[in-house]
């Protein structure tokens, strides 16, 4: 039975798994006074964000790192992962809908302009989290947030003004279903730090 190595390389903040790089990841015990961490996880519906969530949290508990993932999927009603911060405390995508007699994707947009009015809802609780945690975006995966909607792309530069150091990790099924025929084939996540 082959191991599977980890390690840190302290200077770039990478994590390294079985000799492939994975970026952005801060070293154990490493604290950003000014600046903590972040993934933004993106993708289209049933592309494996949640599922990707659930196993990075996997990997970190077992490496004794902090991690805290943020659901911010109001229809995500299925979390396979402990959540730090659910946006369902704040708003539902039923709730919406009911109220102003929206259909899914109408209900989705209008949750996420919700949260962009109001993000002091989350920003006080990720400062509750602490600087050490790295801490996962779990994003809704509907097309018409990233297409011709701003207030995703609002409240992810709202991230980046209060101090979070974040990257977008997406998923995407063609490169997940690679990656399970060739294992540690890392081309199913695409990253870049925003």
């Amino acid at each position: 039975m082959a191991s599977l190595v980890f390690s840190f390389d302290v200077a770039a903040r990478d994590l390294v798994v079985a000799g492939h790089v994975i970026n952005g990841c801060p070293p154990p015990n490493c604290s950003s006074a000014s600046m903590p961490f972040g993934e933004i996880v993106c993708g289209a519906p049933g592309s494996g964000k949640s599922t990707y969530c659930y196993g990075k949290h996997q990997l970190f508990t077992a490496l004794q790192r902090p991690i805290s993932i943020v659901n911010l999927d109001p229809a995500n009603e299925n979390i396979p992962y402990p959540c730090a911060i659910d946006i369902s405390c704040l708003i539902t995508l039923q709730d919406a809908m009911d109220a102003h007699g929206l259909g899914p994707n109408g209900g989705m947009l209008y949750c996420m302009e919700y949260l962009e009015a109001n993000f002091d809802w989350l920003e006080s609780r990720l400062h509750e989290l602490g600087k050490d945690a790295y801490v996962l975006f779990d994003i809704p995966g509907q097309v018409e947030l990233g297409t011709n909607h701003e207030s995703l792309k609002c409240i992810i530069q709202r991230l980046s003004k209060i101090g979070f150091r974040v990257r977008v990790s997406i998923r995407d099924v063609i490169g997940l279903a690679r990656s399970l025929t060739a294992p540690f084939d890392l081309t199913a996540s695409r990253s870049t730090f925003v």
